[in-house]
């Protein structure tokens, strides 16, 4: 009777102990996962980081993870405008197939995004900052997110407990919630994968009151394509809206009061603004805030009122340029403080030895170069993006890597370097092997672009081009049907479209081929493009 009494329990212990149990090695391997820290600016051009060249602004803190890793030279984005990036970061899919291909639609939930894949391989997930679509992200344990664009001063979040304004600057607070997570809120017994994203440099570019002050006071070099005709171009660069002297407005972009516009009366050229352009944003700040921005705001408007009538077009052009760099730089100046900030936490609670940190943007962006702002072009500015990237015992120190890279990769590295399984459906690559130094593994060529918002602000046409270290082939379609080829090592400036040049016709015959063979791969068509031409007109002309 004991015995049968005790039997059930001795063939469970026997059977307990035949399970394969993890070994100490295993335990150890999953206990060493690294932490990932993903800082991604809005709209930060490579050409405003010193990693990059420090010809307009320094930026020490963002430049330490390329000294400690390896920075990118020709990193690009497949569709250059901010939420169709970040649905493309988060899926590893190109904008047609994972549907978030413009600004207007929203994102399809049914995507599954990397940060889904961390949770469930155990790591801790958190998103604090920009997302620019949807109020709940998924895949995360905790969040923090702005409502769509969002605001510099006192910004409004979403969070899981419900919306909240915090009064501040929005890149101060961003990191202020992501250091309380990494401190008080994490469970310290996981790895952690932490999406660190900040609003600026997005425009109207509000720096904080001290950078604001700062920077008004400095003059920056202009870049040499500042005046450029678009002699040699197309259609597309001749009608794009995005010109400094004729689309940047005096109150959103360059801070001119309304009353000031009123006093002055006729004010040229004429500029199409948005209503409140300037009484929205500065509307935000509180009575402390405002007096410490009104003396640099009247300094600004008085410089405008009394010189702006006796300038010429040229001078004007300079002008709004120099007012233009104040803004935008002294945003990327408290973007890079509060970096430094993360870093130093990290490094004072032994987190950085076993975290890999990225740096990137969700695009580039033109600081003047053929006259324009904004981005959406394939065109150099707007295609690059800056990413660096740091892993310690993994990425040598310093390391420059020139090969064609996208944010299409973001999702399947860092899952790659997680040791988390990249699903099959992902069209990005595992850029771990560059990471490794075992480039002879990194086989593509070329890169694929595709920008579809048009109609829309800034008009730039529809169009799909191929990108290989020498040349860059474009097609722009729907309303033109124009073919443009850049020699982009005797040309980097892009000045001369050479598609019509006999010299060329070799490269044009085989980029044409190696582009349709790169729509095939990535499952893009003539029919994807009616597609979403239909639906992109429907929609606006129900709005």
């Amino acid at each position: 009777m004991i015995i049968k009494k005790f039997l059930p329990l001795f063939v469970i212990s026997i059977l307990f102990s035949c399970q394969e149990q993890p070994t100490k090695k295993e335990t150890t391997e999953k206990k060493q996962r690294p932490n990932i820290v993903f800082i991604m600016s809005d709209d930060h051009a490579y050409q405003a980081i010193s990693a990059y060249s420090d010809k307009l602004v320094e930026t020490p803190n963002i430049d330490k993870i390329a000294k400690k890793g390896m920075l990118f030279t020709n990193a690009s984005v497949t569709n250059s405008i901010c939420a169709p990036s970040r649905a493309v970061i988060l899926t590893g899919k190109h904008s047609h197939i994972n549907g978030k291909v413009d600004n207007h639609f929203p994102f399809d939930t049914t995507n599954v995004t990397f940060p889904e894949l961390f949770q469930k391989a155990g790591y801790q997930t958190a998103m604090f900052g920009k997302l620019h679509f949807g109020n709940n992200p998924k895949g995360v344990d905790d969040f923090m997110i702005l409502p769509g664009q969002g605001n510099y001063l006192n910004p409004d979040f979403i969070t899981k407990k419900g919306d909240t304004t915090i009064t501040g600057y929005v890149t101060d607070v961003i990191t202020d919630y992501t250091i309380d997570w990494l401190d008080k809120k994490r469970d310290k017994n996981k790895p952690f994968m932490v999406m660190y994203l900040h609003k600026a440099p997005h425009r109207p570019w509000w720096p904080s009151p001290e950078r604001f002050k700062e920077y008004t006071q400095k003059t920056f070099p202009e870049p040499e394509t500042l005046f450029d005709d678009y002699k040699n171009r197309g259609t597309a660069a001749k009608t794009a809206e995005m010109n400094i002297l004729y689309d940047m407005q005096y109150g959103h972009d360059s801070k001119i009061r309304p009353e000031t516009l009123e006093d002055m009366g006729n004010v040229e050229p004429k500029v199409a603004s948005f209503k409140n352009g300037f009484s929205r944003p500065y509307g935000r700040a509180n009575d402390a805030q405002k007096a410490l921005y009104d003396p640099i705001l009247d300094s600004i408007n008085k410089d405008f009122k009394e010189n702006w009538p006796k300038m010429t077009d040229e001078e004007k052009m300079k002008w709004k340029y120099q007012r233009y760099m104040q803004d935008y730089l002294g945003t990327i100046a408290s973007v890079d403080d509060n970096v430094g900030r993360v870093l130093e936490y990290l490094e004072e609670n032994n987190l950085t030895e076993n975290t890999i940190i990225v740096y990137t943007s969700d695009q580039g962006f033109y600081l003047g170069e053929h006259g324009w702002f904004d981005k959406r072009f394939i065109y150099e500015e707007s295609f690059r993006t800056p990413l660096m990237i740091s892993w310690p015992g993994i990425i040598k120190e310093d390391v420059v890597n020139d090969d064609m890279v996208q944010n299409l990769d973001f999702a399947p590295t860092l899952l790659d370097a997680a040791g988390i399984p990249i699903p099959s459906d992902m069209q990005g690559e595992s850029m771990v092997p560059l990471l490794k130094g075992n480039n002879e593994e990194w086989d593509r060529e070329a890169a694929y672009y595709h920008y579809y918002e048009y109609p829309s602000i800034h008009m730039v046409k529809r169009h799909y081009g191929i990108v290989t270290k020498k040349y860059k082939l474009v097609h722009f379609y729907y309303d033109v049907d124009e073919w443009e080829l850049y020699d982009r090592i005797k040309d980097p400036k892009e000045m001369n479209n050479v598609y019509n040049d006999p010299a060329y016709k070799d490269v044009v015959d085989k980029l044409t081929k190696d582009l349709q063979k790169l729509r095939e791969k990535y499952k893009d068509s003539s029919a994807l493009d009616e597609m979403y031409i239909k639906r992109y007109l429907e929609k606006i002309d129900h709005k």
